[in-house]
C-alpha cells in the first residue's frame, strides 16, 4: 500500500494543472472550434502513427514555424509527443512566445 501511495505521489508532483488526460483533451478539443492538437514529435514518428486530427510541428521545428501557422496566441493548443518530456519543453517554449491556451497530454501518446 505504501508503495503505491509513493508512486501516486511521484507522479502527481511533477504533473501540471495543464497536464490532462487523453479524454480530457479530446473533451476540450470538441468543445472549441478555435483548437489544435500538436503533435511535437518528428516527421518520421507521426508519420508511423498519430492522434486523429493532430498537426506535426516537431520540437526542433517549433520556435520557427509556430507562429506562421497558429498566429492567435489565444487559440487552445493541446501538445503531445512520446512520453511528455517534449510536449512540456514545447508548452515552455509555446508559453515564452505568448501563447496562453496550451494544454500538454499527461504521459504522452503512450498513457
Amino acid at each position: 500500500m505504501k508503495r503505491i501511495i509513493n508512486r501516486i505521489f511521484k507522479s502527481s508532483k511533477n504533473r501540471s494543472i495543464d497536464d490532462l488526460s487523453y479524454i480530457r483533451i479530446k473533451q476540450l478539443l470538441n468543445e472549441n472550434s478555435n483548437s489544435i492538437l500538436l503533435d511535437v514529435r518528428s516527421k518520421q514518428e507521426y508519420l508511423e502513427y498519430h492522434l486523429d486530427g493532430a498537426m506535426n510541428i516537431p520540437l526542433y521545428d517549433l520556435k520557427g514555424n509556430i507562429d506562421k501557422i497558429i498566429q492567435d496566441k489565444k487559440t487552445l493548443i493541446a501538445i503531445y509527443c512520446q512520453s511528455g518530456t517534449r510536449s512540456k519543453k514545447a508548452k515552455k517554449i509555446l508559453s515564452q512566445m505568448g501563447y496562453t491556451n496550451i494544454y500538454n497530454l499527461d504521459g504522452g501518446i503512450n498513457s
